[in-house]
């Protein structure tokens, strides 16, 4: 971007001789220069952070109230109100039959709801991420951010009117079609990737991702001190103006980092063969690396995959593990809870940033592991609300592995591929949402009658199978950087 700015402010330094081929080329770079610009110029050092954020605060916002929305719609259907009841943090009493149907309910319709939003936007995501590639990055911000705000009308009218809560499943499928929220993580790290360089991107991924975690708490605090004071609407009328003010903020001030393709067209197979080219041949990088290149892309995908995977079908279980028995949280509780588990994002960034010193990366994403695998532990087994809050705060490293596996991928392809590479993650990560939501939402009804945080335990063992990947692969190239420099 400067480059073109250089070109168009300084074409009087060129010789006569070639002042008319200059001048040609000045009005070119002009002309693209504005295609870059945006209307206005944000006067803080940031770029697509605030996009990130305002779309982070809205989902959220969004997402523990709509689980709690669920659990209060399907309860009165069933006319269960046990959590009202003083004997509901009673351990010792014999489980309400009605609860534990309100619980599977819940669960179950929380799954058919993300399954049909993710399911469009697996398809969507990588078609929008790869075509940003050649119309550009604020393309891809604008149109999820529109979606998200869509879905929020929907779930407004559905509010207002008391209509069936299948009508939140349409919610999700018009905001699918538009990318969803992964378009938005796909299209901001894609931008992170274009503007940094190797050595600061784990650092400059890492701050973006600690956006999600800043707006996340702040959001789940209000969320609840909001939904227990007036109810769902208004909260939910926020929701709505964050996506808007998302939209808005992308068009207004975020600058285009890739030269718009006038000619790029949307629907077409040449994205979705550029993803495949990437993984199938291990892209352009993978001529000079062979097979071991293109075998840790696949390796660190499969990490990136499983860890994703965790994060998001456990955290759809924490609000319904603490609504029911023996927990019992109020929208208060719960709110502090979900803020505790953001509050993990600055935390880990501040862990990151230290460990780098000392530490390689893939270091750095093992203790990140090994921080997730022992609050998951804790949650397996609470029962009181010490022992949930210490379970948060085991957790405070949890999100340092993602950043590093970002990174990762991102140095594996050529800085021309990153449009590709962000477009199959974004893919995986849709995936990651889809196969989260149906499993643990799965896994929790069917395991209650004997272990009621048996889900969180299984994700605990899930996560020692990219533990191994990671500290196999670093211990191999420790091993052969060690042999080349014998052999030199």
């Amino acid at each position: 971007m400067d480059e073109l700015d250089t070109a168009a402010i300084l074409p009087g330094e060129v010789s006569s001789a070639t002042s008319e081929d200059d001048s040609k080329e000045t009005e070119v770079s002009t002309t693209a220069a504005g295609r870059l610009r945006p209307p206005f110029t944000c006067p803080l050092p940031v770029s697509v952070e605030p996009v990130l954020f305002l779309s982070v605060f809205s989902v959220a916002l969004q997402a523990p109230l709509s689980t709690q929305y669920l659990w209060d719609r399907i309860s009165e259907d069933l006319g269960y109100n046990g959590s009202k009841r003083s004997d509901c943090s009673n351990s010792s009493m014999t489980p309400d039959p009605l609860q534990k149907e309100v619980e599977t309910l819940t669960a179950h319709w929380n799954l058919y709801i993300s399954l049909g939003g993710f399911s469009v936007g697996l398809l969507v995501v990588p078609l929008l991420g790869s075509w940003s590639d050649l119309a550009g990055r604020r393309p891809v911000l604008i149109l999820p951010s529109l979606g998200l705000a869509l879905q929020t009308v929907v779930y407004l009218v559905v509010m207002y009117l008391k209509l069936p809560v299948v009508y939140f499943l349409l919610g999700r499928l018009l905001s699918g079609l538009l990318g969803d929220f992964n378009a938005i993580l796909a299209g901001c790290f894609a931008y992170v990737a274009d503007t940094s360089d190797r050595r600061s991107r784990t650092f400059r991924v890492a701050v973006l991702e600690a956006c999600l975690g800043v707006s996340g708490m702040l959001a789940s605090i209000i969320g609840g001190q909001w939904r227990q004071a007036q109810g769902y609407i208004n909260p939910f009328w926020l929701v709505l103006a964050t996506n808007l003010a998302a939209a808005l903020y992308a068009y207004l001030f975020v600058r285009e980092c890739v030269p718009p393709d006038p000619s790029a067209k949307l629907l077409t197979t040449r994205h979705y063969k550029a993803v495949w080219r990437l993984f199938s041949t291990g892209g352009s990088s993978g001529e000079d690396g062979g097979r071991d290149h293109r075998c840790k892309l696949w390796l660190y995908t499969l990490c990136f995959f499983l860890v994703v995977t965790v994060h998001s079908g456990c955290r759809e279980l924490y609000v319904l593990f603490e609504l029911s028995s023996p927990l019992c949280w109020g929208p208060t509780l719960i709110g502090f809870g979900s803020a505790a588990q953001h509050l993990a994002y600055l935390s880990s960034l501040l862990g990151l940033k230290i460990m780098q010193q000392c530490l390689e990366d893939s270091w750095v994403a093992l203790m990140g592991l090994a921080s997730n695998i022992i609050g998951l532990v804790v949650f397996s087994v609470a029962n009181t609300t010490q022992l949930m809050f210490t379970g948060y705060g085991l957790c405070f490293l949890f999100m340092t592995s993602t950043p590093v596996l970002r990174s990762k991928l991102s140095k594996l392809v050529n800085p021309s591929e990153q449009g590709a590479l962000f477009a199959s993650v974004a893919c995986v990560e849709s995936l990651c949402f889809l196969v989260g939501s149906g499993v643990f939402n799965s896994i929790y009804p069917a395991t209650l009658h004997f272990m009621k945080g048996f889900s969180f335990l299984f994700a605990a063992v899930i996560l020692f199978i990219p533990a191994g990947i990671i500290g196999t692969l670093q211990c191999l190239d420790q091993r052969r950087d060690q042999r080349d420099a014998t052999v030199s």
